[in-house]
């Protein structure tokens, strides 16, 4: 592997900037519940950040081909500060549209995200790159862990200062990104080319496995974030819980995710290979999906509730470094973009899904969770019978 040092840069700027997302995501629901939306309000909501990230990931993406992931990553950090700035200000009363604003910005630079996954292809070897990988995964996890404790304790104090903290969280990340953050030295400039660039684009995909992969991970990331958008509320109105104790929930949660990508995946990666952690991922997801939906009680929903997180922190990273592997080293970024625009996309797919099927039934969208997963399962298991070769 090559110097640790951009490696730690890239965690710790992603790290600090996911705190905020981490005090701000699980809040969007309850706010809106709150505030007298309707489950349908709320999904549009909930998706609003996916898709505008939807839209840019791509187009961040290959702006980092081209001219390089450090400024991009800058312009990135700078569009989060505005976004959780409007935000805190959406909280002072109840500003619908304002809310509403500050999602559609934030999801505008978040589509910067793909372009920290090409910096890590950038700065590891094809041996290395799961364990990369994982890296953005354990920042997430961390954000996730701390973010929900913080975002409670502040919408505790005042609506307005979960907001404020992730402003300044992101600030800090900007900053440290600035002095510290350097261009990979792995990274080459591809040459110009349009924004849309189907033909290659369709080149990729024609690749073996990439594809596959592509859907796989739209499949999985659509999953979760039908779990993610729906267990908050799960938790109010089964199980009366306050916004602060849902906001630890998130925290539990959280916690999983980090040691999941730091404790298993990092240290196992390499010795079990993607393939095989992207099989058995499939299937520990489905498995905590399933508790999800069945636990009879709030003991049983804690104890059995870290298997979906355990499942997708082994999947993601895994699909993540597959598909890096399988692209060319100028199409890096392109492809990366495209694969967190069909993950945005996923989790625009999620919420819509699971919401409603939340207002049915309760249990609902956490059992069809755990038959999508079902279906996944049956497709890791065949691309790890096909196997991968690189080309990175």
């Amino acid at each position: 592997m090559r110097s640790p040092r951009p490696l730690l840069s890239i965690f710790l700027t992603v790290v600090i900037d996911l705190l905020g997302f981490g005090i701000v995501l699980p809040l969007l629901p309850l706010y809106g519940d709150e505030w007298g939306m309707s489950p349908a309000s709320i999904a549009v909501l909930f998706t609003a950040f996916s898709g505008m990230q939807f839209l840019t990931a791509p187009l961040w993406g290959r702006l980092s081909d081209r001219i390089g992931r450090r400024p991009v990553l800058l312009v990135g950090l700078a569009g989060s500060i505005v976004s959780y700035a409007l935000f805190a200000v959406s909280a002072l009363d109840q500003a619908l549209v304002l809310l509403f604003v500050s999602r559609f910005t934030a999801g505008i630079f978040g589509g910067t995200i793909s372009t920290a996954y090409a910096y890590i292809a950038d700065v590891t070897t094809s041996e290395e790159r799961g364990r990369g990988m994982a890296l953005i995964g354990m920042a997430f996890g961390i954000g996730f862990t701390l973010g929900p404790a913080i975002g409670g304790l502040g919408h505790a104090w005042d609506p307005t200062v979960p907001g404020i903290i992730a402003a300044c969280l992101s600030a800090i990340a900007f900053l440290f990104a600035w002095r510290r953050l350097p261009e990979p030295e792995g990274h080459k400039p591809a040459p110009r080319q349009s924004w849309f660039d189907l033909r290659a684009f369709g080149e990729a995909m024609r690749a073996e496995t990439i594809g596959a992969i592509l859907l796989l991970n739209f499949a999985t990331v659509t999953c979760f974030s039908l779990m993610e958008s729906t267990v908050g509320l799960l938790g109010r109105r089964e199980h009366d819980l306050s916004i602060l104790q849902i906001g630890l929930l998130f925290t539990y949660l959280g916690f999983w995710t980090a040691l999941t990508q730091g404790m298993i995946v990092r240290r196992y990666m390499k010795k079990v290979g993607e393939q095989r952690f992207a099989v058995l991922g499939t299937l520990i997801l489905g498995a905590g999906m399933a508790a999800f939906g069945f636990a009879p009680s709030l003991g049983w929903l804690i104890a059995l509730a870290p298997l979906a997180v355990l499942g997708f922190g082994m999947v993601t990273p895994s699909l993540n470094s597959l598909l890096s592997r399988r692209s060319a080293a100028d199409m890096q970024g392109g492809i990366m973009g495209v694969n967190q625009s069909l993950q945005s996309l996923s989790r625009i797919v999620g919420p819509l899904i699971g919401l409603p099927l939340f207002g049915i039934l309760q249990p609902l969208p956490f059992w069809v969770g755990a038959g999508m997963m079902g279906g996944c399962f049956v497709m890791a298991l065949a691309l790890a019978r096909r196997g991968v070769a690189d080309r990175s």
